[in-house]
């Protein structure tokens, strides 16, 4: 295994309240996992050594196999586009739950990506989902400056194929026979994400036009589903009210930024680069806590 961080690794501090530790959690301990779409496995080392699950990973980065190797039962190479990978697992392999954290959006169609992996879980079991929230009031702020830019990261990636509002989420579980049984919102002001400069560009009674925006702090959502059941419950994403004001500086996230900055960006760029413009390099500090996308 390379001793270089893979450039899509990060830590996971499986307490906070990022996108990875919240899946983490929904997926509890002692499981059969099956993770799609694991890169360097930054998730599932956690799963493996600290909460003692058995992984089976799916990637296609030959480079970030060699990383998430150490962590898995069993690792292959697929790509998840193509439609016969289904075919590359055991019809007799079934999993306690499924993984697709940051991955759907990055698939052509992940409508039918969902309705293939259920056929892996077993009967109890249950997927648990992160995706990126177009919603976002950065994004909102994008378009109102006529500017959608693509990413090397974050809400706008520019290898993001799909894009989600909250009842697009919804209706993309639904809609392939999954029940929302769980639901919970990773939340950052317009200031704080990699669209910062789009929001500093809005007028102050625009701005505060945005903050009735219900969902407007929403960057993703991470939920756990099952197959739906008949009159099994259903949480209602456009039912849920989450904060539409955070507090400036939070617990730890200074701390945690400063650290994730260094981890993610700093170390593995030394050897390789040695120019960071510095616009640059404040977006990856305000962003370094979050999982990217």
């Amino acid at each position: 295994m390379s001793r270089i961080p893979h450039k899509y690794a990060y830590s996971v501090d499986i307490n906070s309240e990022t996108a990875a530790a919240k899946v983490i959690r929904m997926v509890g301990k002692n499981k059969r996992v099956l993770e799609i779409g694991a890169g360097p496995g930054s998730m599932t080392k956690v799963l493996n050594i600290e909460s003692h699950c058995q992984v089976t990973a799916l990637e296609i980065d030959q480079e970030a196999i060699e990383h998430l190797t150490p962590f898995c039962d069993n690792v292959i190479r697929c790509d998840l586009n193509d439609p016969t990978w289904p075919t590359l697992l055991s019809a007799d392999d079934k999993f306690d739950v499924i993984i697709a954290a940051d991955v759907l959006e990055h698939l052509y169609d992940p409508w039918n990506t969902l309705r293939s992996l259920q056929k892996f879980l077993k009967t109890d079991g249950y997927v648990v989902i992160s995706l990126p929230h177009a919603g976002h009031n950065a994004i909102i702020a994008s378009l109102i400056n006529g500017n959608f830019e693509y990413k090397d990261w974050g809400l706008l990636d520019k290898t993001h194929i799909r894009f989600f509002g909250i009842k697009n989420i919804q209706h993309l579980l639904t809609s392939t026979g999954l029940a929302i049984i769980e639901a919970e919102f990773v939340l950052f002001r317009p200031e704080e994400t990699e669209l910062a400069d789009q929001w500093r560009k809005l007028s102050h009674p625009i701005k505060q036009s945005l903050i009735e925006n219900r969902f407007g702090l929403v960057y993703q959502v991470v939920l756990k589903a099952q197959p739906a059941l008949k009159n099994q419950k259903n949480v209602d994403l456009i039912s849920l009210n989450p904060p539409t004001t955070l507090p400036v500086f939070r617990k730890g996230t200074l701390r945690e930024h400063a650290i994730r900055m260094l981890r993610r960006f700093v170390v593995p760029w030394i050897p390789q680069r040695l120019r960071i413009p510095l616009h640059n390099l404040g977006a990856k500090l305000r962003m370094a806590q979050y999982r990217f996308l």
